[in-house]
């Protein structure tokens, strides 16, 4: 802060590009204007500006007298949102008894130009200010580029420290970042804890955006994109109802726990399937770390400037992950994913404190080695949205094999029966599908079998009598028609093309069936 002994050598001297005087108490653009081309620095000095009300143009006093409703009026400035980004500055009275007051405007160089006023960008060329040329508004987007690399290291200049959710920070995450006895030894502010690990800008006062995402108390507020959309559509594609949909919004260190559960109980729906007579294989619809770890991935590498939500979209046969913001840095498709670079270092390392992601590059090989054994196959992966990066995710071909569809277990009794099969079965005569009474009596391998064979071929008849009727019926209107899910009737369709009853001509989407063999 600038003292009365500099004050009076910069009242004898002549202006300069880091000096303006003038008696007006009024004349808030001349102000504005002065505090803007300050911040911008253009000689790249490092030097911190000074507008001094009260003093002539040859240094001496005006015999100004500096009140309340002046001081009020230039501290204002600040904040009231004609500066963006928010200039740093001090203002400061000092009194010369008879000669008058002085009001100084001591102004710091930003570290993030071109800082505009109403927007445009102010400059100062020795004792001048103007407009900034195209040439000299491009030396300060360079230099605030060099200076600031990521959105989440930038200072949220809107925000105050009420923005976050301090309970939440010294409760959750504090304690996994610092070692445990340095954070009882630590007798910092807030602020200054948080400035350490990146999450406050201690110039300009304020957090950062990585900080809002991460504990702000309402992050779409500042950034409307900052969610996840989660929905589950019937069918293939978008045109197909909606099941159900969600919106996970909030501040990461929250809404990461929420997600983390609905994918383990919603997403990774698990089911044991007989691999031999005594033991089982529990199979998941989608594995639940890999599938964690590849929506984790996108909040991690998104583009948070984007007003586009991370979209969760689930379909009948695949999920598909969308974010903004394609490969960021030094990645390429080319070396994709054994080159890592970061968006967002500063809620990538957060995340990785929270123990939702690793950070060891290895992530997405063994997403990919969980998803082949699981039945899955593959993740794809879509480079070529430019703005946007896509993850493909198959639903698993183990799971699909049951003949369950992926919203809930049927309901409907064995194949597609609506009258309960009274075949004896053994001694047991009760009814079965929708009985109400437990059957006690053994049923042997080969009479299970038999079952089998007659609930499907009841079921492919159907089929058969439904193409017959419509050689254009879908998949969507046979899952309708036989009150099956579309995932039963794709194992259905599987087995009697794959057994020669049925054919399809045509693109799969508009194309016929043609039946080979009228009946079974």
């Amino acid at each position: 802060m600038i003292t009365k002994d500099e004050l009076q050598q910069f009242l004898a001297d002549t202006e300069s590009f880091h000096v303006e005087r003038t008696i007006s108490k009024t004349d808030t653009d001349k102000f504005c204007q002065a505090i803007c081309a300050f911040s911008n620095d253009l000689p790249n000095s490092h030097k911190n500006g000074y507008l001094i009300l009260g003093a002539q143009d040859n240094g001496e006093l005006s015999g100004m007298k500096v009140d309340d409703t002046l001081l009020l009026k230039m501290t204002n400035i600040r904040t009231d949102g004609n500066i963006l980004p928010q200039p740093v500055m001090n203002v400061t009275k000092f009194s010369f008894g008879k000669k008058g007051d002085v009001l100084v405007v001591e102004v710091q160089p930003s570290d993030i130009p071109p800082v505009r006023y109403r927007g445009r960008v102010w400059v100062r060329v020795g004792p001048r200010k103007n407009f900034a040329s195209p040439a000299e508004e491009k030396i300060l987007t360079e230099r605030r580029l060099s200076n600031i690399h990521t959105l989440d290291a930038m200072p949220c200049t809107r925000t105050t420290l009420e923005d976050l959710d301090i309970a939440l920070i010294k409760k959750e995450y504090l304690p996994q970042a610092i070692d445990e006895d340095i954070l009882k030894e630590d007798t910092r502010p807030i602020e200054e804890q948080l400035a350490s690990l990146g999450f406050y800008d201690l110039n300009y006062h304020c957090p950062t955006f990585g900080a809002i995402i991460l504990f702000g108390k309402n992050p779409e507020r500042y950034l409307p994109g900052a969610y996840v959309q989660y929905v589950r559509f019937r069918g293939l594609d978008r045109a197909g109802d909606i099941i159900n949909e969600f919106k996970f919004a909030g501040c990461l260190c929250k809404t990461l726990v929420k997600m983390d559960n609905f994918i383990e109980t919603a997403i990774a729906v698990k089911r044991p399937i007989p691999v031999s007579v005594l033991r089982e294989e529990t199979v998941s619809k989608y594995p639940y770390w890999a599938t964690r770890e590849l929506l984790m991935n996108s909040l991690m590498h998104r583009d948070y400037e984007s007003n586009a939500p991370v979209q969760f979209y689930e379909y009948d046969d695949r999920i598909e992950i969308l974010n903004a913001g394609n490969l960021y840095g030094k990645v390429s498709p080319d070396n994709f994913p054994n080159v890592s670079d970061y968006r967002n270092p500063f809620i990538a390392d957060a995340m990785k404190v929270l123990g939702y992601v690793n950070r060891f590059s290895r992530g997405i090989s063994r997403v990919q080695r969980e998803l082949k054994e699981n039945g899955n196959g593959e993740a794809e992966f879509d480079f070529s949205l430019i703005t946007a990066f896509k993850v493909i995710e198959h639903i698993s071909t183990k799971y699909f094999e049951t003949g369950f569809g992926s919203e809930e277990v049927e309901t409907t009794p064995i194949g597609d029966a609506t009258t309960p099969i009274t075949t004896p079965i053994g001694d047991a005569t009760t009814p079965i599908g929708d009985a109400t009474t437990p059957i006690t009596t053994p049923i042997d391998g080969d009479t299970a079998q038999r079952m089998g064979s007659t609930t499907q071929s009841t079921t492919q008849n159907k089929i058969l009598e439904y193409i017959r009727n419509n050689p254009f019926i879908t998949r969507v209107e046979l899952a309708e028609a036989l009150n099956i899910t579309i995932d039963g009737v794709k194992y259905q369709l599987q087995n009697m093309r794959k057994d020669g009853l049925i054919a399809h001509e045509g693109k799969s989407r508009g194309g016929k069936w043609i039946i080979l063999k009228e009946s079974l």
